[in-house]
Formats: structure tokens, sequence, C-alpha cells
């Protein structure tokens, strides 16, 4: 993953780079006339499409996958949650989940509040 991150660097740089070499062309072409609008917004237009590769579409998906694990909850599945609680599904609504945390030991908490399955980890295995 971080030759990916490298890449993108080195891309950003280069294309930075071009966007300069572009620029003082123009400058040396035109005299005392500034780069154009295009060649003054082709920076910000290539932060923006890694910001969407690198941060927004992943966490979007994350989102999804998350959505989905959630909407398949059962009763009896063993989950922990993101405060690091595990336990055992006794109770579903749409927004709260009864956990069994220990014999006679139940909490409500929120449904969004399950990280993942308790089991993720030694399926991976």
């Amino acid at each position: 993953m971080s030759r990916f991150f490298i890449f993108v660097q080195r891309f950003v740089v280069l294309a930075l780079g071009q966007v300069g070499l572009l620029s003082a062309a123009a400058w040396a072409q035109a005299g005392q006339a500034g780069p154009s609008v295009w060649e003054q917004l082709m920076p910000f237009v290539f932060i923006l499409i890694i910001f969407y590769f690198l941060l927004i579409r992943p966490q979007q998906r994350r989102a999804k996958n998350h959505q989905i694990f959630l909407e398949g909850l059962r009763r009896g599945d063993s989950v922990l949650t993101s405060g690091g609680i595990l336990g055992t599904i006794e109770g579903l609504t749409d927004q709260y989940v009864t956990l069994e945390i220990a014999k006679d030991v139940r909490i409500r908490i929120l449904k969004n509040q399950i990280a993942s399955s308790a089991n993720s980890g030694e399926d991976k295995k």
C-alpha cells in the first residue's frame, strides 16, 4: 500500500511541476500576461481527484460494508462494540441492540456502535 502512496505522491509532484512549466512558458510567451484560468485550476483539480480516491471513496465503501453487516445481524451472534465490549446479541430493534456480556448481565446499545463480529478474527486464520 505504501508503494501506491509513493506513486501518487510522485504523480502529484510531476503534475504540479508540469503545470509550473506550462505557466512559466506561458509567461515567457505573453510577456507580462499571467497563466490562464485552466493552468491555475489544474493543481486544485488534481488535489480533489486524489482526495476522492484516497479518502472519500474508501470511507464510503467502509460505511456501505458496515451498514450491510449491521443489517445482517441476528440473535445469538457474537459481536464486538466500538467500545471494546464483547457480547452476544439477545435482542434487536431498528435502532438498539441488547447484548448479553456476562451471565444475566445485559446492556442496551445503539446498533451503529457494533464494530464487528467477534468471530471475524478467527475467520481470517
